[in-house]
């Protein structure tokens, strides 16, 4: 099926009490083995261009992948700007046909925050895609360190913005390679309680399972994006391809050996969020 927006896949999982996974991309290899889980379990997809992805492969290039991808699948796929920085970022890759844009304003005072983003949502919606925001600035494993998202400050920001989702920081960190973070879950619904936007969790890899579940059921978190927890499970495959023939050179053969176990993976973290056909 075509490529669909974030809109189209987040406001029944509002309605309905799932999430849907924004799965982070590095490559071809990744964002095939996303799609074929995404296929087994009967739920939808949101494949998502980082700025790592982006400094490796042109957002041209991965706007082609993700169409492709999308058009032969049986399920529903999004194409994600993930953190577009500027408003050039965002309007090359709806250029490229993303269906999705995500601008982070997060480092700024609210007020610039929301114009800018406010701006790229009118773009995007102009063309009939939708737009991710950001408030509230998620920090990074032994890196920068979050700031809680003020469920006044987001209230406005919803409003003000225009977005169709709300990444909010609520004790989540990119980058966590265990699953002992935990959320602030009166802060979540204090946000949720002043707004009526989907939310959106960045570092969900961080996040226990079982919290991943009772949120995707049971609030406003429509969408949880997992990158480290399956760069990690790729990782390891490709380890054990290479690690079982010293001999071993083609890369394309050690890659395919990634697949399998990297649809396993995708499959363990969609089941997590529900919206599935079982």
């Amino acid at each position: 099926m075509p490529l669909v927006t974030l809109a189209d896949v987040l406001q029944p999982a509002l309605k309905n009490g799932h999430a849907v996974g924004g799965l982070v991309t590095l490559g071809w290899e990744d964002m095939r083995a996303y799609v074929a889980a995404a296929e087994e379990l009967g739920c939808p997809v949101i494949l998502q261009a980082g700025p790592g992805c982006r400094e490796h492969t042109p957002l041209p290039v991965l706007g082609a992948m993700f169409r492709h991808l999308a058009e032969g699948a049986s399920v529903p796929v999004v194409a994600h700007l993930d953190h577009g920085y500027t408003f050039e970022d965002c309007k090359i890759a709806l250029d490229a046909g993303f269906t999705s844009l995500m601008y982070d304003g997060s480092r700024k005072p609210l007020q610039q925050n929301i114009d800018e983003t406010a701006a790229i949502a009118e773009m995007a919606h102009a063309a009939g895609i939708s737009c991710e925001g950001e408030i509230g600035f998620v920090g990074y494993a032994n890196g920068e360190n979050s700031a809680g998202t003020d469920p006044d400050e987001a209230a406005i920001f919803a409003r003000d913005s225009g977005v169709n989702a709300m990444a909010i920081s609520v004790g989540n960190v990119h980058l966590q390679q265990d699953k002992e973070g935990g959320l602030d879950l009166n802060r979540i619904a204090a946000i949720a309680a002043v707004t009526d936007v989907p939310l959106v969790i960045h570092g969900g890899s961080g996040v226990p399972v079982d919290q991943r579940k009772h949120l995707a059921a049971n609030s406003a978190i429509c969408k949880f994006n997992i990158g480290t927890e399956l760069r990690m499970a790729f990782g390891a495959a490709m380890r054990r391809a290479v690690n079982a023939d010293p001999d071993l050179f083609d890369r394309v053969t050690i890659l395919k050996e990634t697949h399998d176990p990297l649809v396993a993976a995708t499959k363990q973290v969609l089941q997590a969020f529900g919206g599935g056909k079982g």
